[in-house]
């Protein structure tokens, strides 16, 4: 449907403009499938002419000078947050990000025990050994990705001031 929109809408737009230039004729063809293709032949079976409008052109008009703004570095109805208040919401931040850290590291060394070098033990429920594979990819991919949320907590905490 994608592909038919954007051969119409080349037919509609730029085949106009090319048939000045190439002074050949359009035809739409369809295949046994339905599948519509535009050709420059007719010689396929179940072809037709399409019959395209001429090219408008319209002079453009005459340039215009841009219009200079001068942009100040701040505006005046720009919200100002004083530097105590900033300076809290900055130690809030530092605070939950180590928050965070402190919870990831914990939940990482927990992952690290039970994944046990890629051999983490096996539970009764798991007397198929499928089943006990599954866990075992389920635990890699966990340790994996929160390893990478640890080190994307010390970078924002080295971003910190």
């Amino acid at each position: 449907m994608k592909r038919q929109f954007a051969i119409l809408l080349f037919s509609a737009v730029a085949l106009p403009a090319l048939s000045a230039f190439a002074q050949s004729e359009v035809y739409l063809c369809v295949d046994s499938n339905g599948n519509r293709e535009y050709k420059n032949t007719g010689a396929t079976k179940g072809c037709k002419r399409v019959d395209l409008p001429g090219v408008t052109t319209v002079p453009s008009s005459a340039a215009k000078k841009p219009v200079t703004q001068t942009v100040s570095a701040k505006p005046t109805d720009f919200p100002r947050v004083n530097d105590t208040v900033q300076k809290a919401r900055d130690s809030d931040r530092k605070q939950i990000l180590q928050d965070e850290m402190r919870t990831e590291e914990q939940k990482l060394a927990t992952i690290r025990s039970e994944y046990n070098n890629g051999e983490p033990e096996r539970r009764g429920d798991e007397r198929n050994y499928a089943k006990y594979q599954e866990r075992t990819a389920a635990l890699k991919d966990d340790l994996a990705r929160t390893e990478k949320n640890v080190e994307a907590l010390k970078r924002e905490l080295g971003n910190l001031k």
